[in-house]
């Protein structure tokens, strides 16, 4: 049987920590004069005193490093309890939840998702909307950690192949997650400073702006409105775009360009392929809505800004991309799948993956001009190792399996054909908005039916971390060993 206490430990920690995040939006609404700020204040309390129990419960497990197996616990049991105390204030305030709606609403935070079944948000308490916007910021600097830490570790989907950008310690889970989060959560704290002090540049007011500047540098895409940044002047479209693109590359070669290696993002391939992915599917939709509506600083912006925020699956929109026509709306559905660079803030399969497929089938089809010749796959210089190529191959077949069945799940439920595979699409690859009438950009979740709510609520836990590190807990050998 496995020792639970270290992760126990480690999960009440944050737990306590998450409760006591819920300050800050408690503050927010005391400071309006909103009698709001006791929501914030009893689920702060409930939060801590839990996570606190937990850890001092688990306080003797003697500091040892974790097992891969209690590592496969932790990583997925954090992304399961945080959601369940960040749902608290949706529960107990303006919003009145129920807990299928808050749980989902928290999941889609902490996961970066962005996908939302509230409406009215102009609306709502200050620290309701600030709240989401915590729990995303959170979600973010998270899935950096567990990105650079763990799934490296864990040989989750090819991840093995950036051991080496860290420390190389396995066996010292904890003090390697300690010592790469002090160094990522400053650049990620100066780069939302950066993002804060543009949009206020661009126009936005402080709440505005401070939100904005937390679900962009995460990639959430949650905003206080419910036209998005189609209710933001047109210049903070711009700002999001660079700060999108910011949070999209792999945020160790920051690390690495304040330690003076300013060269660190250039000598990256995957950041090289994600750029010239990204301008050739921009360029590509800036020429057909030029096409289609005619030359204008306005269809120029939209198609940058809403290209952006969909490949790094931020799931911010400017305006109803529905009405650009079958080529945009097929071209936003496929680029969702792409993602951003890994070790960011960005979901989805992630451009270096793709970078290795294509290297394999590169291979193979040499392999196939010239049967008698060795061809091996190469990332940045360097052999791919079988084992790399296998991982590789097993997460893109589990990832499109996994979105097949997940679709028909949706379709069961009663969803129509587009919302159910969009919908698949969207919360496995934590996009956000998918397609149609109903969850497109111009509508929400608040509609689904709760079957299909909770099956899109395990679909983002299980894109957010990789699938492989949530599916592995569903077997019985991982138990029985």
């Amino acid at each position: 049987m496995f020792d639970m206490r270290p992760v126990g430990y480690v999960i009440g920690l944050l737990v306590a920590a998450l409760g006591a995040m819920m300050i800050i939006p408690m503050a927010a609404d005391f400071m309006q004069g909103d009698p709001h700020w006791m929501i914030f204040l009893e689920a702060a309390i409930i939060t801590v005193f839990t996570g606190g129990l937990v850890s001092l419960a688990c306080s003797n497990s003697g500091g040892k490093g974790l097992t891969i197996q209690q590592t496969f616990i932790l990583t997925t049991g954090v992304w399961v309890a945080l959601p369940i105390f960040g749902a608290l204030p949706f529960m107990l305030g303006a919003t009145e939840a129920s807990f299928t709606d808050a749980f989902f609403e928290a999941m889609s935070g902490l996961t970066t998702t962005g996908a939302t079944v509230f409406s009215g948000l102009d609306g709502l308490p200050q620290g309701i909307n600030l709240w989401r916007a915590i729990l995303q910021w959170l979600g973010g600097v998270g899935i950096i950690v567990v990105a650079m830490v763990f799934l490296p570790e864990l040989k989750v989907g090819g991840m093995q192949i950036f051991r080496s950008e860290g420390f190389d310690t396995f066996g010292k889970i904890l003090p390697r997650a300690t010592e790469i989060s002090r160094s990522i959560s400053t650049i990620y704290i100066g780069i939302t400073a950066a993002a804060i002090v543009a949009y206020l540049a661009s126009g936005l007011r402080t709440y505005d702006a401070v939100i904005h500047a937390m679900t962009t540098v995460s990639t959430g895409g949650f905003s206080n409105h419910d036209a998005s940044f189609g209710a933001l002047p047109p210049a903070a479209e711009y700002v999001a775009v660079i700060f999108m693109l910011a949070a999209a590359l792999p945020f160790v070669r920051y690390v690495q360009i304040v330690a003076g290696d300013n060269s660190a993002l250039l000598r990256d391939s995957q950041v090289r392929s994600f750029l010239m992915t990204l301008c050739v599917i921009a360029a590509a939709m800036v020429v057909w809505l030029w096409v289609r509506d005619g030359l204008s600083e306005q269809a120029f912006r939209q198609a940058i800004f809403n290209t952006t925020s969909i490949l790094t699956g931020t799931g911010y929109a400017s305006t109803d991309y529905m009405e650009w026509g079958s080529f945009a709306i097929s071209l936003f559905f496929l680029m969702g799948l792409i993602g951003g660079c890994a070790g960011s803030t960005t979901c989805s399969i992630k451009i270096f993956r793709f970078q290795l497929l294509f290297a394999s089938v590169r291979a193979q089809i040499n392999q196939i001009h010239s049967p008698h010749g060795v061809f091996t796959p190469r990332y940045e210089g360097r052999s791919i190792s079988e084992e790399v190529v296998n991982s590789v191959m097993a997460f893109f077949m589990l990832f499109i399996v996994t979105l097949g069945i997940i679709a028909v799940l949706l379709g069961m439920t009663g969803l129509d054909f587009v919302t159910s595979v969009s919908g698949a699409a969207a919360t496995l690859a934590n996009i956000g908005p998918g397609l149609g009438d109903v969850i497109g950009p111009a509508g929400n979740y608040a509609t689904v039916n709760d079957t299909a709510k909770w099956v899109m609520t395990f679909a983002m836990l299980i894109g957010r971390l990789e699938l492989v590190v949530v599916f592995v807990l569903l077997t019985i050998r991982f138990w029985r060993e």
